[in-house]
C-alpha cells in the first residue's frame, strides 16, 4: 500500500483501512491449499466480522466458524444459507438455544456437560454434533493464549474423550491447539496424537475441524499440512475443515493516525496521538508494540507514541524516524486487521477509527461513527 498516497487523502483521522487487494491475495493463497487437498475453509469471523469483509471473503470460503448468537446472527445474514455455519465456544446460553439452532449447520460442544445441557432441550435442531477436544499438547509458552494449559476451559479433556467413548456418539471432533503458528509442527503433532488414541475409530466420523491460529501467509512449507489432510479423507473419509481468521485480514488492516501534541518528558520525546491502545487492547493486554511503517531503524529522532487517553500505560511503543515528528504528521500502524476493531472501545468518550477500504488506489469509505453511536451505547432507554 503505498502510505504517502492514504496520507495525501485528507482522511478523517484516526482511520481503520482494509486494503482489499491484500485481502484477496490471502484468500486466493488459501485458495490454493483448498485445491491441493479437497478441504473446507471456514473464516473466523471473531478476528473481524465488518460486514464488507464477510461480502469479500464469502466466495472464496466455504461458510464461516463464530462463536455466539450475534456472530451466528451476522453470519447467517451474509451468507443467506450459501455455505456452512459452525460454532464452538465455552459459554453456550441455553436461553438463546432457541435462536441459535435454526442458524447453526455443524457445532463442537466444549465439554460434555454443555451437550447434555443443550442436547435435552426442547428445540429442534439440525446441526451436526461434534465436540471440542484438548488433546494435552501445550505449544505455548504464554497461557494468555495456550489452549491447552493446565486446567484449560477450552475442549473435552483427551483422556476423558478416550475412557468414556464419546467419540462414538458424535459426528465431529474439533481442535485448536495454537495461536499465530508459523509452521506446522503442532498440528502434525496433534494428528499424530489423535491417531493413536482413537485409530480406525475416527473413520466412524463424518468431520474434523483442525481449527485456526495458522498464519498460513507466513508459512512457506505446505507439505505437512497437504499430507495431514490428505492422509485423514483417505484413511478415515473424513470432511476436513480449517477456521482461519487473523491469517486473512490481519495483514489487511492499517491504522492511520495524527500527532496532535509534542514533548519532552524526563528527556525523551513523546508524540501524543489521536488514536489510543483502545482502539487495539491487544497492545496493552499483551504489551505487544505494533509495527509502523513510519519507523526508521536506526534513525537518528526517537519518540514514544503515546494515547490520547488518560490511562498512564496508554503507549503504543517507542519508534525512530529521520525526521523528528512535529504537530499534524501523520503515521501509519499496520497488521492491525484482526482483533483491533472489533475490540475497540470509546475509554473517555474518544471516538472509534472510521473505516475506509481501498483497492486500485480507489478509495471507499465504509463507515464512519458520531456522537449518537456512543450517547445510544449509554443512554438509559
Amino acid at each position: 500500500m503505498d502510505s504517502q498516497y492514504i496520507k495525501n487523502q485528507n482522511l478523517s483521522s484516526p482511520t481503520f483501512i482494509i486494503n482489499t487487494e491484500v485481502l484477496l491475495n490471502n484468500l486466493k493463497q488459501l485458495n490454493i491449499l483448498r485445491q491441493a487437498t479437497d478441504c473446507k475453509i471456514l473464516y473466523s469471523i471473531k478476528a473481524l466480522p465488518l460486514s464488507t469483509v464477510l461480502e469479500n471473503v464469502m466466495p472464496w470460503v466455504d461458510g464461516f466458524s463464530v462463536s455466539s448468537l450475534f456472530e451466528a446472527q451476522l453470519a447467517h445474514e451474509i451468507l443467506k444459507g450459501q455455505g456452512s455455519l459452525h460454532l464452538t465456544s465455552p459459554g453456550i446460553r441455553t436461553d438463546e438455544w432457541h435462536q441459535l439452532a435454526p442458524l447453526l449447520t455443524h457445532i463442537s460442544f466444549n465439554s460434555f456437560s454443555q451437550q447434555q445441557q443443550i442436547t435435552t432441550l426442547p428445540q429442534s435442531h439440525t446441526a451436526s454434533i461434534g465436540l471440542r477436544i484438548n488433546p494435552k499438547l501445550s505449544f505455548l509458552n504464554d497461557n494468555r493464549f495456550d489452549p491447552c494449559q493446565r486446567h484449560s476451559k477450552l475442549g473435552v479433556d483427551i483422556d476423558e474423550l478416550w475412557q468414556n467413548d464419546a467419540i462414538d456418539s458424535v459426528n465431529g471432533l474439533h481442535i485448536h491447539t495454537v495461536f499465530s503458528a508459523t509452521d506446522f509442527m503442532p498440528l502434525v503433532k496433534t494428528i499424530e496424537k489423535l491417531r493413536h488414541y482413537f485409530g480406525h475409530r475416527l473413520a466412524q466420523l463424518k468431520w474434523i475441524n483442525l481449527g485456526g491460529g495458522y498464519l498460513f501467509n507466513q508459512i512457506k512449507d505446505y507439505e505437512p499440512f497437504i499430507k495431514i489432510v490428505t492422509q485423514l479423507k483417505h484413511d478415515y473419509n473424513l470432511e476436513v475443515y480449517i477456521e482461519p481468521g487473523k491469517a486473512i485480514v490481519n495483514n489487511a488492516g492499517y491504522l492511520l493516525t495524527t500527532v496532535i501534541d509534542c514533548f519532552i518528558s524526563d528527556g525523551k520525546h513523546i508524540a501524543i496521538l489521536d488514536t489510543t491502545v483502545n482502539h487495539h487492547p491487544e497492545i496493552f493486554e499483551y504489551q505487544r508494540q505494533p509495527d509502523l511503517l513510519d519507523h526508521v531503524p536506526k534513525g537518528k529522532y526517537s519518540f514514544i507514541l503515546a494515547g490520547s487517553s488518560c490511562l498512564a500505560g496508554d503507549i503504543l511503543g517507542e519508534y525512530q524516524f529521520n525526521q523528528p515528528l512535529k504537530i499534524g504528521d501523520k503515521l501509519i500502524f499496520k497488521d492491525v486487521g484482526a482483533y483491533s476493531l472489533i475490540k475497540a472501545n470509546r475509554f473517555n468518550g474518544y471516538n472509534l477509527p472510521s473505516i475506509y477500504s481501498i483497492q486500485d488506489q480507489q478509495i471507499a469509505t465504509l463507515k464512519h461513527y458520531q456522537y449518537q453511536d456512543f450517547r445510544q451505547q449509554w443512554y438509559a432507554d
